[in-house]
């Protein structure tokens, strides 16, 4: 994978992370296209968790992953809490929350104006 170092765009960071996350069984996964929203990223990954253990195992492999194609994290937030876990690549922030952090939140409503990006072509067979 060196070939792919530092020559994906932000969407296909973003794209693989989400493939990354759905292959560890990540729950809902949304993509929002949120650039003209905010400086702070391109775009959003809210995603969630069943347990503590599978949300640091989701962050954890996102981490592992998009640090192999060049994209190392830069900040990460929430680890010890589990309950909702913050990474950030630059211009991808994944969010990865349990139920109950997700519902009270509600990223998505506030993003509600940006472009929810589809992303049933990179998630894996049921």
């Amino acid at each position: 994978m060196e070939n792919d170092k530092k020559n994906l765009t932000p969407l296909e960071i973003a794209e693989y992370a989400v493939s990354v996350l759905d292959g560890k069984k990540a729950k809902d996964i949304k993509l929002l296209h949120v650039e003209k929203r905010t400086i702070i990223a391109d775009y959003f990954i809210i995603c969630t968790g069943t347990s503590r253990t599978q949300i640091r195992s989701l962050a954890d492999e996102v981490e592992e992953k998009l640090a192999e194609r060049g994209y190392p994290v830069l900040r990460t937030e929430g680890m010890d809490t589990g309950t909702w876990v913050l990474k950030d690549f630059g211009p991808v922030i994944v969010h990865i929350f349990n139920a109950e952090y997700r519902d009270f939140y509600k990223l998505e409503k506030l993003y509600d104006e940006t472009g929810e990006v589809d992303v049933e072509a990179f998630l894996g067979e049921e």
